[in-house]
């Protein structure tokens, strides 16, 4: 005789409510992070780090030693008193390069050693017959993929425009001093004069092809973290049917295992020892998915395969410590502390400079943003320590040490409050709080 559906389940306005309003919150609390962290970069922009380079020697033009260079720099300190988006930094050309080597800056504007003398070369009376045109003064603009393609592309963009502002002054006076010559000139001379600096842009800091254009170490990154979730879900869950807590369907069969009670710390402890061997063969297997068959730029294998199997292991472990704090809701919590506030925050694709006040202070502490700068130190930068591999040992470490202490700490307390997953048999009348679950032969699910 077949069953009747369970119609009456879906008359329950407490399943309706209690689920349309967790759904409503994760759709909302999704939305409004995702979106809200790179909704308006450019309005958020403040502060983005670009090196400025002032090679210029200087020339002798008028009796005179000028250095057009200075020029420049005062030109774009002056504009940047109005603008706080970009963080001009006056350095070396050795220093910018080392800065870009190490992601410190997303791009730079450098102003050559011939400069003034190349702008004066244009101004100086010509011959009649002249059989070589002087040589066009020029601004190099160097992007940095590495650092972030948006953050690159900012940089870019800001110091062609201080480049074309820079030209397009000294285009002004070159006019001057050409009338004051009472030069005759023809209209296509006076339009070279009128914006004489040519303005390259080339790749300060090249990555490799096979580097997603600076974007592979944000993607390996997160498949760090999305597998040490999805790990922990599977520790947990395993964890909780060897016990005897869960039963396990295969297609139309069920099992269950015979309850074994047993404390939540030593359940916690179990699951923890479980995720550390899975670390092992989850690292390992996404180098080889990465690096072994879809040959992805890397060096520095051993490294990165240890940091790898560590990442995944404490994201684990983190999860595993919000599942044994607050149980099923502990899952959602975990995603939402992993992605949904972690990857607006990140500052891999959107620049933490050009984030919300709000997504910044979350990028102090969420754990993305430190995976992926040690993994761009790892993947672009040669391993140096300085370039975010430092910051993201040292903050794996603390979140470790916080995840056991917090996960510990709460099932501990759970533990000495009697608060057992299953109620222990009643100490004075030997009767058992709740009717122990036998060991269940496999049998036929039903509906």
């Amino acid at each position: 005789m077949p069953h009747p559906m369970p119609r009456s389940v879906l008359r329950r306005p407490q399943l309706w409510i209690g689920t349309g309003l967790i759904a409503a919150v994760v759709s909302m609390l999704f939305a409004l992070l995702y979106v809200g962290g790179n909704v308006n970069p450019r309005g958020n922009l403040r502060d983005l780090p670009v090196a400025l380079v002032n090679a210029d020697a200087g020339a002798d033009a008028g009796g005179r030693h000028v250095k057009l260079g200075d020029q420049v720099v005062q030109g774009i300190r002056k504009a940047a008193e109005n603008d706080k988006s970009i963080d001009w930094q006056l350095v070396s050309r050795e220093e910018a390069d080392k800065r870009l080597g190490r992601g410190k800056v997303f791009g730079a504007l450098v102003i050559p050693q011939d400069f003034s003398a190349t702008v004066t070369a244009l101004g100086a009376p010509q011959p009649a017959a002249q059989g070589k045109q002087p040589a066009p003064p020029t601004l190099s603009v160097l992007t940095n993929q590495s650092a972030g393609s948006i953050g690159s592309s900012m940089s870019s963009q800001a110091a062609q425009k201080a480049a074309h502002a820079a030209s397009a002054q000294i285009g002004q006076e070159l006019l001057k001093q050409a009338a004051a010559q009472k030069a005759q000139l023809p209209t296509a001379a006076q339009l070279k004069l009128a914006d004489p600096v040519t303005v390259t842009v080339a790749d300060g800091h090249p990555v490799g092809a096979r580097s997603a254009m600076g974007l592979s170490a944000f993607y390996y990154a997160l498949v760090l973290v999305v597998c040490g979730m999805l790990g922990a879900n599977l520790v947990n869950s395993q964890v909780d049917t060897a016990l005897g807590y869960l039963h396990t369907d295969f297609g139309p069969v069920r099992k269950r295992e015979p309850v074994q009670h047993t404390s939540r710390v030593r359940t916690l402890a179990i699951g923890i020892a479980l995720m550390l061997g899975l670390s092992l063969v989850m690292g390992s297997l996404v180098e080889v998915a990465t690096v072994g068959i879809l040959d992805m730029d890397a060096s520095h294998l051993g490294h990165l395969w240890l940091y790898s199997v560590s990442t995944i292991a404490v994201v684990g472990i983190g999860s595993l410590a919000l599942f044994a704090a607050f149980g099923t809701p502990g899952m959602l919590l975990a995603t939402v502390v992993f992605v949904a506030m972690a990857v607006p925050s990140s500052g891999a694709t959107v620049p933490l400079q050009a984030l919300p006040g709000f997504f910044r202070g979350l990028s102090e502490f969420e754990p993305l943003r430190q995976i992926t700068e040690g993994m761009r130190s790892l993947l672009y930068y040669g391993a140096q320590a300085d370039a975010g591999l430092t910051r993201a040992w040292t903050s794996m470490g603390i979140a470790l040490v916080a995840a056991l202490a917090f996960g510990f700490a709460v099932a501990a307390l759970y533990d000495r409050r009697g608060l057992h997953r299953i109620p222990r048999p009643d100490a004075e009348t030997g009767a058992p709080a709740e009717a122990p679950a036998a060991p269940e032969a496999a049998e036929p699910a039903t509906a």
